[in-house]
C-alpha cells in the first residue's frame, strides 16, 4: 500500500520533509506507505543538498496538483500566492493537503476548510505554528475535553532571539537586528517578524482551535517590538519583569461566552512566569483550561527539522486513516462556521507600564496621580527613576484597567504642563 505525495517547495522545509520521507528507518513504518511522486521547484537545475529519485522535479506546480496518481499535496512554498490557488485546486482534485504556511490559512482558511470540508479531504496544518512543537493536534485531541480560557504564546523566533539579546546584552534594538540579519535570524525585509504579523497569523489559528469559531484576521490587535528600548528592558528588569513579545486569545466570561481579545504585543512579564525563561529562537504556548489547568508546549519554533517533523506528523495521521475509508474524521477536520467576536482592544482588561519625561519640578507626580484618578486608573507604582538631560523621568505600573479608560489618561497626560513626552507604553501580564 502506498499513498502518493507532490511536495510543491524544497526549500528549507521542503528539503526536510523530503530527507526524513527518503529516510524511513527506524521511524514511525507508516512512513513506508509514503512515497515521494513529485516535488515542485522553481529551477531544476539548482544544486540540491538532497538526492532526489530521477524524473520527479518539475517546474509545473499546477500538473502536481492535478495529477490523478497524487493522493496528498505537501504545500511548504509559503507566501499567499500561488499557493492558496494550487491548495484549493488540489481540493477540488480530490487531494488531501498538509501545509507550513500559516499566512494562508489565517487569511483564507474560511474559504479552503469550506471547500476541504465539501470535497471530503483533510487540511492538516500543524506546522503552521511553532515549527515542530505539537500543538495543533494535542489541542483538537488530547485537550479535546477542556474549556480553554487563555491562550499566551511567543510564536516568533525572530523576535524573540532580538528581545533576548536585548535583555543579556544590554543593547539597542537597531544594532541587534542587523546582527540578528548577518546571522540568518533575521530576513533581509524582517518587517513580518518584528512587527508582529507571523504571530497575528499564528494566533489567529491557535484562537480558533481553541475556541471554535473563525477568527477574521482583520481584528486581531498588533504590535510589534520596534519601539522597545535597552531603557525599557532594564527598568522591566528592576521591576521583576522581562519584556516578551506575546501573542493571546482571551475569553473573557464577562462579556459572553463568544467573547473573545485576541492580541499580538510587546509585554512586561513577571520573572516568576512560565514564559519568562523562553528564550533565543524557541517558542512556547502556555494554555490554561478547566479542569486541566495550564499546560505549557515549549520547543524549536522554526527550521528545517522542526518544520519537517511537524508535517511529517500530518502525513502519518492521515495515513493512518486512508486505508479505513474514514473521510472527514472529526479529531482531524476543522468543521465550525461561525466567527467568533472580538473585543476591540479599548474594551480589553490589562495592566500597563509607562515611561515619561516630565520637568523635574515640584508636583508633577502630584499631577500626573490625579490625572489617573480622574479616568479610574489605578496605580501600582508612581515614581521618578531620576534625571535625563534635565527631565526627571518617571515610571508608571497601573493595576488592572480597561484601556480605553487607561488611553485616555495618557493623551491627557501628554498635554498636561510640565509633561514633556512618553517613550514608551507597554503592557503587562496580569
Amino acid at each position: 500500500m502506498t499513498y502518493k505525495i507532490g511536495l510543491l517547495g524544497l526549500g528549507t522545509v521542503g528539503g526536510g520533509v523530503a530527507q526524513v520521507l527518503l529516510d524511513s528507518e527506524k521511524r514511525h513504518p507508516l512512513l513506508r506507505w509514503l512515497s515521494i511522486a513529485a516535488v515542485g521547484v522553481k529551477d531544476v537545475s539548482k544544486p540540491r543538498p538532497i538526492t532526489l529519485p530521477a524524473g520527479i522535479l518539475t517546474t509545473d506546480l499546477e500538473a502536481i496538483v492535478r495529477h490523478p496518481d497524487i493522493d496528498i499535496v505537501v504545500e511548504v512554498l509559503g507566501g499567499l500566492e500561488p499557493a492558496r490557488s494550487l491548495i484549493l485546486t488540489a481540493i477540488a482534485q480530490g487531494k488531501h493537503i498538509v501545509t507550513a504556511n500559516k499566512a494562508v490559512i489565517a487569511r483564507y482558511g474560511n474559504e479552503i476548510f469550506t471547500a476541504a470540508n465539501a470535497a471530503g479531504v483533510y487540511v492538516m496544518l500543524e506546522a503552521a505554528v511553532a515549527g515542530g512543537i505539537p500543538v495543533i493536534q494535542p489541542m483538537k485531541q488530547s485537550l479535546g475535553g477542556n474549556r480553554i480560557h487563555t491562550l499566551t504564546g511567543i510564536l516568533n523566533g525572530t523576535t524573540n532571539y532580538i528581545l533576548t539579546r536585548m535583555q543579556q546584552e544590554k543593547g539597542e534594538f537597531d544594532s541587534i537586528l542587523a546582527d540578528a540579519q548577518r546571522l540568518g535570524y533575521a530576513e533581509a525585509d524582517p518587517s513580518t517578524d518584528i512587527d508582529g504579523l507571523d504571530a497575528a497569523d499564528k494566533i489567529a489559528i491557535l484562537a480558533s482551535l481553541a475556541f471554535n469559531g473563525r477568527i477574521k484576521l482583520d481584528q486581531v490587535h498588533c504590535e510589534g517590538i520596534r519601539g522597545v528600548t535597552a531603557v525599557d528592558i532594564a527598568y522591566a528588569e528592576k521591576l521583576g519583569f522581562v519584556i516578551k513579545l506575546l501573542a493571546i486569545a482571551h475569553r473573557d466570561a464577562h462579556r459572553g461566552s463568544d467573547s473573545l481579545d485576541v492580541r499580538v504585543h510587546p509585554t512586561l512579564v513577571p520573572l516568576d512566569h512560565p514564559l519568562a525563561g523562553v528564550n533565543g529562537v524557541y517558542n512556547a504556548v502556555l494554555l490554561e483550561g478547566e479542569p486541566l489547568g495550564q499546560v505549557m508546549f515549549y520547543g524549536p519554533g522554526a527550521g528545517a527539522g522542526p518544520t519537517a517533523s511537524a508535517v511529517v506528523a500530518d502525513l502519518i495521521n492521515i495515513a493512518a486513516l486512508l486505508p479505513m475509508g474514514k473521510v472527514n474524521h472529526p479529531l482531524l477536520t476543522c468543521s465550525h462556521r461561525h466567527y467568533c467576536t472580538i473585543a476591540p482592544i479599548t474594551q480589553v482588561m490589562s495592566r500597563f507600564y509607562a515611561r515619561l519625561l516630565a520637568q523635574d519640578h515640584p508636583g508633577v507626580l502630584g499631577k500626573l496621580g490625579t490625572c489617573f484618578g480622574n479616568h479610574g486608573v489605578s496605580l501600582e507604582s508612581l515614581v521618578q527613576i531620576g534625571v535625563k538631560e534635565n527631565l526627571a523621568e518617571i515610571v508608571v505600573v497601573t493595576h488592572q484597567v480597561r484601556e480605553g479608560e487607561f488611553r485616555q489618561a495618557m493623551k491627557e497626560i501628554e498635554h498636561l504642563h510640565g509633561v514633556d513626552h512618553i517613550p514608551t507604553v507597554l503592557r503587562v501580564l496580569a
